[in-house]
């Protein structure tokens, strides 16, 4: 092989290799550095100008299953805070889970699903949760391999 050709590759491989280790560092940095902070004060909860949902739709509790353990229930109140971290009102042991990952909150009579800038995400019923995401009885949420059921 002619050996421009083997500096192109050498070049190459390096680049490969700085690029993995900027995407490690990142994926540390946003793991220490815990939830953003959102600008512009207040959150403002998606769907909340859209057409309301049917009253009394909006769950009490939320059941959270791991593999191979029986569902624990929370009462979702006006906030919940899941992830690893001990500070958490809902603690998983799940390896892609975020110190803290996702919180459910309770606004105007609606209860919300809301990711924290989590490494892997959140999902509701399948669908990625990129903002506050209204969150009805029967749906359920999944952070890595946890799942929360939304019960009455």
């Amino acid at each position: 092989m002619p050996e421009a050709v083997l500096d192109i590759l050498k070049y190459f491989f390096l680049f490969l290799i700085f690029l993995f280790l900027a995407r490690a560092v990142k994926a540390m940095l946003l793991e220490i550095s815990g939830p953003r902070a959102q600008r512009g004060g207040a959150v403002v909860p998606a769907g909340v100008g859209a057409a309301p949902r049917p009253a009394g739709r909006a769950p009490e509790k939320m059941a959270v299953t791991a593999p191979g353990s029986k569902p624990r229930m929370f009462d979702i109140g006006d906030e919940l805070i899941i992830g690893r971290a001990d500070k958490c009102h809902v603690v998983i042991s799940d390896s892609y889970a975020s110190q803290i990952h996702a919180r459910v909150f309770r606004r105007q009579n609606a209860v919300y699903i809301e990711d924290m800038g989590s490494t892997n995400g959140t999902y509701l019923n399948r669908k990625k949760v990129t903002s506050p995401m209204q969150v009805n009885r029967g749906d359920t949420a999944r952070i890595g391999k946890t799942e929360m059921e939304f019960r009455r």
